[in-house]
């Protein structure tokens, strides 16, 4: 296919991720639940992604390694909170968002659509900015290869801590206790932290492109949500009353950017 320009590549894709989510929409209107939907934040990308190297023949190389980078990603995660969505059931904050919509007379149908796909549809796509617009330019300098470096360090990051956290987990001598090990003794959100790193670099990576910097605002709304908004904040309200001793963790253990634990006193 010939060259495709950046802003009409990424309108088909705009086009895409809706078309995508409303189909997601149907299937929660039969199942009646959404949270299923967080799977689909890291699949969608690896679809917006693939559809990305396939509408635009730019220097193929680096095209495979953006691309391939994202589906990485997104097959590990999208696969590993799908396979949760399908042990654990409904999430709670998912509940708690359509008991408070049916409070106000919005319906699971109207309430779903208006406040789940929608705009995770178009929040998912600005996210995705960085391996759109990576597409373009010629090879890598010194950027580019930073950010390589940084979206791989991000994967194995989050990989590892999720790996532990499942191991932890699954051992029934530690059934309501808080995992503090590994990974997770120097950052309370490993898995946060590594998208994080995977993002950003994948922004490194897009920056080298022509006007690749506007990918900007996709790891900044990303790393907005992750610290301050539904990520860790959301995940830990309400965790000390739940879990003994999560409180002491929360005051030794570094709150995302990974640190050495230190005294509480």
């Amino acid at each position: 296919m010939d060259n495709m320009t950046m802003h009409l590549l990424a309108g088909i894709n705009l086009g895409l991720a809706v078309v995508l989510f409303l189909a997601l929409w149907l299937v929660a209107l039969r199942i009646r639940d959404a949270s299923f939907v967080d799977a689909f934040w890291a699949l969608g990308m690896v679809v917006i992604a693939i559809a990305s190297l396939w509408l635009h023949a730019g220097d193929l190389e680096r095209q495979l390694v953006v691309t391939g980078l994202c589906v990485i990603w997104g097959l590990r995660l999208g696969l590993h909170l799908f396979g949760r969505w399908q042990r654990e059931g409904e999430d709670r904050r998912y509940a708690s968002l359509f008991q408070r919509a049916q409070n106000r007379g919005l319906g699971f149908a109207a309430a779903s659509l208006v406040l789940v796909f929608l705009p995770q549809s178009v929040l998912m796509w600005m996210v995705s900015l960085p391996v759109q617009l990576g597409q373009f330019g010629e090879g890598f300098g010194l950027l580019g290869m930073a950010g390589i470096g940084l979206a791989i360090f991000g994967i194995a990051f989050e990989s590892i801590g999720d790996y532990q956290l499942e191991r932890f987990r699954k051992d029934p001598a530690n059934a309501g206790k808080v995992m503090d090990r590994g990974l997770w003794r120097y950052t309370r959100h490993p898995n946060y932290f590594g998208d994080f790193c995977t993002w950003w670099g994948l922004f490194l990576i897009a920056a080298e492109a022509p006007w690749g910097w506007l990918a900007l605002p996709g790891p900044l709304f990303l790393s907005w949500t992750l610290i301050k908004w539904s990520g860790a904040p959301l995940l830990e309200r309400g965790m000390a009353e739940r879990r003994p001793g999560y409180a002491d963790y929360v005051r030794r253990t570094s709150g995302f950017f990974p640190w050495f634990p230190h005294n509480p006193r």
